[in-house]
This record gives structure tokens, sequence and C-alpha cells, in this order.
């Protein structure tokens, strides 16, 4: 039989805390009270401290991890409730983020993981940061069922932004092959490898399957020539964690997007294909 967790007061105290400190720190309106904490505006929302300790994800709120968790939390719900059902709909887009990511929302955010095992995509809303109007918040489905919602209705659309915006990347990279690979509209460079009609354009001509450096959100590589394998893990580990890409280059082919094993270099398995050039290193990838 299993114990049940009671929560004490030193849990109580580090909730409290941290809930303190994203009011000063992200200037949102918290009123601690007995039973939890009260978040002003319309409309009101009380938070219990049981639903702060299970936004704390089983880290220590005194510890900085634990108290992100719980700062996030907050700034997530107050911002979700500040807006219609309708109008969270017109702001939904597609996220990608790596699945070892330390920033992954959980299964629960899950729409669509892409076959390979390294990408999965959900939903996020553009300008719900205060002050942040082009940028695309993650929120956790926990925050949007507390609310009374579920994000999985707008994912068919979002999926259809996900692969207009895929078709006119890949228009732009055709005028320029070997210019790096950059966010077109709503979508950054790791959402963009969710689409499928980039993945299958890329691989056109590459035998089916192409290595791709994305260190980051914002940049990608798929012209590896030129490109360093300790520079793409160099580039993610110097990128903060909610920018960061994938820390090795990934193989994609038109289904998947998956990170080779661990004793297999990404070149080997590339080099495999009967398409490749000839010339030694970086210069035998496909282009």
């Amino acid at each position: 039989m299993g114990t049940v967790r009671t929560m004490t007061t030193p849990d109580m105290l580090a909730l409290r805390r941290a809930a303190l400190a994203t009011s000063v720190l992200h200037d949102l309106d918290v009123e601690p009270q007995d039973d939890g904490v009260r978040l002003p505006g319309l409309p009101d929302l009380v938070l219990t401290w049981w639903e702060l300790a299970r936004a704390a994800g089983g880290l220590d709120a005194n510890l900085v991890e634990g108290r992100e968790r719980v700062s996030q939390w907050l700034l997530h719900r107050r911002w979700i409730a500040d807006h219609t059902a309708g109008d969270l709909a017109e702001r939904a887009r597609p996220v990608g983020i790596a699945v070892d990511s330390s920033d992954h929302p959980g299964l629960d955010w899950v729409e669509l993981r892409v076959l390979g095992d390294a990408l999965d995509l959900g939903v996020g809303f553009l300008g719900l940061r205060p002050g942040a109007p082009d940028a695309v918040e993650v929120v956790e489905a926990g925050v949007l069922r507390a609310t009374g919602l579920s994000a999985t209705p707008w994912w068919r659309a979002c999926e259809q932004y996900l692969e207009d915006m895929g078709a006119l990347a890949v228009s732009r990279w055709r005028r320029d092959p070997d210019a790096p690979l950059r966010p077109m509209g709503d979508c950054d460079v790791v959402t963009l490898l969710g689409s499928r009609a980039l993945r299958g354009a890329f691989v056109e001509g590459t035998g089916g399957m192409r290595a791709v450096a994305v260190p980051m959100r914002t940049r990608g590589w798929l012209n590896l020539r030129f490109v360093d394998p300790a520079f793409v893990t160099a580039a993610a580990a110097a990128t903060d964690s909610k920018a960061r890409g994938f820390s090795h280059p990934v193989l994609i082919t038109a289904d998947e997007v998956a990170i080779p094993a661990a004793r297999s270099s990404t070149v080997e398995i590339v080099l495999r294909d009967q398409v490749v050039d000839t010339v030694s290193g970086f210069d035998r990838l496909p282009r």
C-alpha cells in the first residue's frame, strides 16, 4: 500500500516564498492566504498550495528550478485567464520541442510525437506574455485544464499552419540552398522540422536521409560541409535552455526526426547513402 504524502510547513513556506518572488521579479499581483494564493484580476484566481506543489513537479521550491516552475505556473495561470477561449484559439501556434529538453512541458502537452522519438509538437500562444507580442509561449496542459480548456481542438489549425510555413521555408531554401535555416512566420527552426513538407523537400535526391544541425531555435544548417559537429554541441550548450535546439545533429527523413544512437556517428550514417559525394570529410555529406 502506497504512502500518502502530506504537505509540511516547510513546503508551504517554500511555496509562499516562491509566490512572493514571482510578485517581485515578474510584477505579478500575488496575495498569499492560509490555503493558497490569490491572483487579483478579471477574474480573480485562487490557487491552493497543493496546486502549486504539483506545479513544482516534485522539485524543492527552495531551489532555483523549483521556484522557476512555480513562477511559470503562476504567470501562465494569470495570462491564460486574461484571455477568452476564442482569443486563445486565434493565438494558438504550433511549437516543436526536443524530447530530451529540460524545458519540455510534459507528455500531457504533446499533440504529436514525430516518428524518430526526437521531436514533440504541441500548442503555444502568440503574444501571451505581456510585452512580447511576437513570442510564442508554451503553456502547460495542466494550466489549461485548471482553466477548463484543452489545446487539442486547436491542433488541426496549428498543424496546417506548420505545413504552410514549412512550404514557405522550402521556397526560401530553394532560392539560396547554402543560407542558414531561419524561422518562418511564427515557427522557429526546431518547429519547422515538424513539417512533413519541409522534411520531404530537404531529403529529395539524397537517398531519403539527411543530417541537419539545429543547435538553437533561431538558426539551423542543412549544408554541413562547413559545420564542425563540435560547434553544434558548443553552440547548444552556450544557448539559453528556452532558446536551445538539439545538442547534436539530427537525421531527418520525410517521416522522421531522429538522434543517432550514442555509438553511431551522424556522418557515418549519412555517408552510407549511395548519392553522397566522394570528397573527404564533411564534403561527403549530401547537399
